[in-house]
């Protein structure tokens, strides 16, 4: 991966790791931040926070499957993009004295918002890939041209993408043939409050095709209004660990797939 594209979107780093905004400037080092509008000392928590942490470019894994000619630079660059926006608006809000955006949003809606940024951010950089046009439609990226208007109720050819705190156990709403990724990250959630302020990080990223066999259905008794969902099998996960495509350098792979917590 070239390093000025790295740089163009925030993503190198080093021992004293900086990251360039489209907007504005963070340089950072081990006892002090420098922004904009001057000094801000490290001891607050919560500016740090605001500052998503920077990809590795030796995370990525350039032995990975990919279809549809996509490569794990068009993947960092969207990824880049999102820690930009998140940047821009974190610092903006916490401007503001208001909190950050991933701890104002329910967890499985600030999840759909990495998703669904991913979804938009990877056809910007790699065009034979485009956002299904379809309103909820399935998969949530099509081969170009391949549809008319690029719209599509449902269709085995494509990416499907999910965004999860959690490293296993994600959920869809069915049982699906193919081609699945999905972004893990940490970050604060709404329950967190003031307390333990850490800045958004992308862990890992996974990707491989599954089939129906590798989802688990999870129905509902007549009284239940939790929503219908499927899960991935352990054996799906595996498919997809073995093409892993990026993993942040002290990201823990989970050990026991049975026990692991649904994704939300």
């Amino acid at each position: 991966m070239r390093t000025r594209d790295l740089t163009r979107v925030g993503l190198v780093g080093v021992a004293h790791p900086f990251y360039f905004g489209v907007v504005s400037k963070f340089y950072w080092k081990s006892d002090e931040k420098w922004t904009k509008v001057g000094r801000v000392k490290a001891s607050d928590p919560e500016i740090l926070a605001c500052v998503p942490e920077a990809l590795d470019p030796a995370g990525f894994n350039s032995a990975a499957s990919l279809p549809y000619s996509l490569t794990t630079d068009h993947i960092a660059l969207a990824m880049g993009e999102f820690l930009d926006f998140l940047r821009f608006v974190n610092t903006r809000l916490n401007d503001e004295k208001m909190p950050r955006l991933e701890t104002i949003m329910m967890p499985a809606n600030f999840s759909s918002l990495v998703g669904e940024f991913m979804n938009a951010g990877i056809p910007k950089y790699c065009n034979t890939l485009v956002k299904n046009r379809y309103h909820n439609g399935h998969p949530d990226m099509v081969p170009a041209g391949m549809f008319p208007g690029d719209s599509v109720q449902h269709a085995t050819e494509g990416i499907e993408i999910k965004a999860s705190r959690y490293g296993r156990g994600w959920q869809g709403h069915n049982e699906e043939d193919t081609w699945l990724m999905v972004f893990v990250y940490g970050s604060n959630r709404p329950k967190d409050g003031a307390l333990n302020a850490r800045p958004f990080k992308f862990l890992e990223v996974l990707g491989a095709p599954v089939i129906k066999d590798d989802w688990a259905y999870s129905g509902r008794s007549e009284t239940s209004r939790r929503t219908i969902t499927a899960s991935v099998k352990p054996a799906g996960y595996a498919k997809m660990a073995e093409n892993w495509i990026y993993r942040a350098p002290d990201f823990k792979i989970p050990k026991n797939p049975v026990q692991s917590k649904p994704a939300r």
